[in-house]
């Protein structure tokens, strides 16, 4: 199967489920010519997980000819921060009081809004950022009240090998009481589990691109 026929077989499933979502092509490590026909096919969102690998990749020019929208997903190193807020429409991983701050200042600086989702650490993993549980709603009420940042839903990373659907349930549980209604959350492997508890935004690599090198 091609880049192709595994969008389509994973666009249709998605509109079997009679839900607005919005497939994030997740293009981290592959190049711009293995890209090129999902471009060409018309596809507009695409994820990309290192700051300078997005600037070398994705060209001014490109982006704009194709209406293309960028999704940062992986963590989002301070001293990045300004050359994120030019090339990312939005930001998948706000995870810190200090990252806040300093895309608060960046956006102001540029005279650009990006859209946040908050990274929420739903499983307590030492090992994975995202914003601790006792501390979700505290931070939500501090990026949209205190910085006015344009925070449009959450986003979680649940533990690998084990079911997902507890995770997913207690992302949208958060949500709802903090009257966020976006979730990104799904990957290729989960998307479908995801969609039908909640999720607005899926992330999806290997499903369409195939296996990374």
């Amino acid at each position: 199967m091609n880049i192709l026929s595994n969008y389509q077989k994973i666009f249709n499933d998605i509109n079997l489920t009679k839900k607005k979502v919005t497939i994030i092509a997740v293009s981290k490590t592959f190049n711009i010519n293995q890209i090129m026909p999902l471009i060409h096919f018309g596809h507009k969102d695409y994820g990309e997980n290192k700051v300078q690998e997005t600037l070398d990749k994705w060209k001014p020019n490109l982006l704009n000819e194709n209406k293309i929208k960028l999704h940062m997903l992986g963590r989002l190193q301070s001293n990045k921060v300004n050359e994120a807020v030019k090339i990312f429409s939005y930001i998948h991983s706000l995870d810190s009081e200090k990252l806040a701050l300093k895309l608060s200042y960046a956006e102001k600086t540029i005279n650009k809004n990006l859209s946040y989702f908050i990274q929420v650490n739903i499983a307590s993993e030492s090992q994975k950022s995202g914003i601790a549980l006792n501390q979700v709603d505290d931070f939500i009420n501090f990026c949209l009240n205190d910085l006015r940042l344009n925070v449009i839903g959450l986003m979680c990373l649940p533990p690998i090998n084990v079911d997902p659907v507890p995770f997913f349930k207690k992302l949208t549980l958060i949500g709802t009481r903090n009257n966020l209604n976006n979730f990104s959350m799904g990957m290729s492997q989960d998307y479908l589990q995801a969609i039908n508890l909640g999720a607005t935004y899926v992330r999806i690599g290997s499903g369409i691109f195939g296996t990374r090198n």
